[in-house]
């Protein structure tokens, strides 16, 4: 008995030490929370009639917005500023199709596009100056456009 519980607790640590301890992008709300702290930023939230607004501003100067619908899901982020986020971190499970799909995507030393059914990823910058924006084209709420991720 007392093997079994080792190897079962043995089995459960191993699993929580190579799953990732965050998320964001197609993630509940929750995950901003662990964004603006595994990027040492600054949060403040807003409400829209369609969304909210949670903007992290990271210590670069850079920021990070994530919207998250009424269902509590992050459906879009965007970030602009002198260096680039943590996209590992800001995308979540969405930074594996972003790898994936980089060597078919559009783009060249500055700009990237990434257009995908289930993820569009638009980035651009050069030293100092990053912006760019990523959604979950099913997951926009009604009324929600492109153009409302800045």
């Amino acid at each position: 008995m007392r093997l079994t519980v080792v190897t079962l607790a043995f089995g459960v640590l191993t699993q929580a030490a190579v799953l990732p301890a965050f998320a964001a992008l197609g993630a509940d709300v929750a995950s901003v929370e662990a964004d603006r702290a595994h990027m040492k930023g600054e949060l403040r939230a807003t409400a829209t009639e369609r969304y909210q607004l949670h903007e992290i501003l990271l210590p670069s100067g850079t920021r990070v917005r994530e919207y998250v619908s009424a269902a509590g899901k992050v459906f879009a982020v965007s970030w602009h500023g002198p260096t680039m986020p943590d996209l590992r971190q800001t995308l979540g499970d969405y930074y594996d199709k972003l790898q994936a799909a980089r060597g078919a995507a559009r783009g060249d030393h500055h700009h990237l596009s990434v257009e995908q059914p289930e993820f569009v990823l638009h980035s651009r910058g050069h030293q100092r100056s990053f912006a760019g924006q990523a959604y979950i084209p099913a997951l926009l709420p009604a009324g929600v456009t492109v153009a409302d991720i800045r």
